[in-house]
């Protein structure tokens, strides 16, 4: 579901890649249609956190505990894929509805809209 905080495995699509935490940015009714859904990456490198298109998840967050990410993190909106659901590992957390307003603000910055 959008706003899932997930462990995917991003291997096949580039072996410098790793299992990792990403974030489900597709619709839920994209998400229901389809087999492949559209992540961003979230990173633990956050030196580019001031950018526009990095979002903070930190233990000042308020969506820090149910993210279920154990260390500080970006959701990097300017590193985005298209993978089949079948890579989602498991599910560890979820952001809420004013958070992902936020990864949109991120988005928007990203894509130029």
């Amino acid at each position: 579901m959008r706003g899932d905080v997930v462990i995917v495995d991003l291997q096949n699509i580039n072996p410098a890649l790793k299992v990792r935490p990403a974030l489900v940015i597709q619709s839920d009714e994209y998400n229901q249609l389809l087999n492949s859904t559209i992540i961003a990456q979230i990173t633990g490198n956050t030196s580019r956190s001031f950018e526009r298109t990095q979002l903070l998840i930190d233990e000042k967050h308020p969506d820090w505990e149910q993210s279920g990410l154990e260390r500080a993190s970006v959701v990097n909106a300017a590193s985005l894929f298209t993978i089949q659901q079948v890579r989602i590992i498991n599910t560890i957390g979820s952001f809420s509805l004013q958070t992902m307003e936020e990864v949109d603000e991120c988005l928007k910055a990203a894509l130029d809209l």
